[in-house]
């Protein structure tokens, strides 16, 4: 024996009701006794008819909501990720350089890093253990170009992390790599975003002093 969920019988339903309602306004004048025409029930049907093209409407308007976020999501990430290598690049191209440090443009350039690497976490959800965490203490005016190096390997890291470059090709069999990988790209993640904001507040800091 079959069942037949509620949502079929109801549609099963509202078919045979249009059905019969055909069938008689498509007998001639005089054959048999007239219709019992019912307004409560053409009602119903047409409260039940609209009741549906309101739900498939709403479905369909849920879908597409839901790719419209998706895509958004897609144009953030594709638009941080390229954005931090590029700033990874003007930072380590004036260090290579011996330029002395500009601290506003520093201030500048790891505020943008922060930001962007923060709203990719929010796509990635990177987890990294309490043990494993960056420590927060406040930079040093000496450390400020050892904390700018640092940032720049992360980043290339990161950028490289073949959770990140390989994701849509895993095989199955290297599941256990890739669950490596992106620990990896977690933790690199997770200290660009604490690295970055300290390089920030203390270039703040040291704006004043140029």
């Amino acid at each position: 024996m079959s069942f037949k969920s509620p949502a079929w019988l109801l549609g099963a339903a509202i078919v045979s009701l249009c059905l019969a309602g055909t069938t008689m306004a498509q007998k001639p004048a005089g054959a048999g006794p007239p219709p019992n025409n019912n307004p409560n029930l053409d009602d119903r049907i047409r409260q039940l008819d609209e009741g549906r093209l309101r739900g498939a409407e709403t479905n369909v308007s849920v879908e597409e909501q839901n790719q419209k976020r998706l895509q958004a999501a897609i144009v953030n990430m594709r638009d941080d990720y390229k954005r931090i290598q590029i700033l990874r690049n003007d930072i380590a191209r004036n260090l290579v350089a011996r330029k002395p440090l500009d601290y506003k443009l520093v201030a500048e350039q790891t505020a943008e890093i922060n930001k962007r690497s923060t709203r990719l976490n929010i796509y990635m959800q990177a987890r990294v253990p309490d043990e494993e965490k960056p420590t927060s203490a406040e930079l040093k005016n000496e450390e400020m170009v050892g904390a700018l190096v640092k940032l720049c390997k992360l980043i290339d890291s990161f950028t490289e992390n073949p959770a990140l470059k390989n994701a849509a090709t895993v095989d199955s069999k290297d599941i256990a790599k890739s669950k490596e990988d992106k620990a990896s790209a977690d933790r690199d993640l997770v200290a660009i975003i604490k690295l970055s904001a300290g390089i920030q507040k203390k270039s703040g800091s040291l704006i004043v002093s140029q």
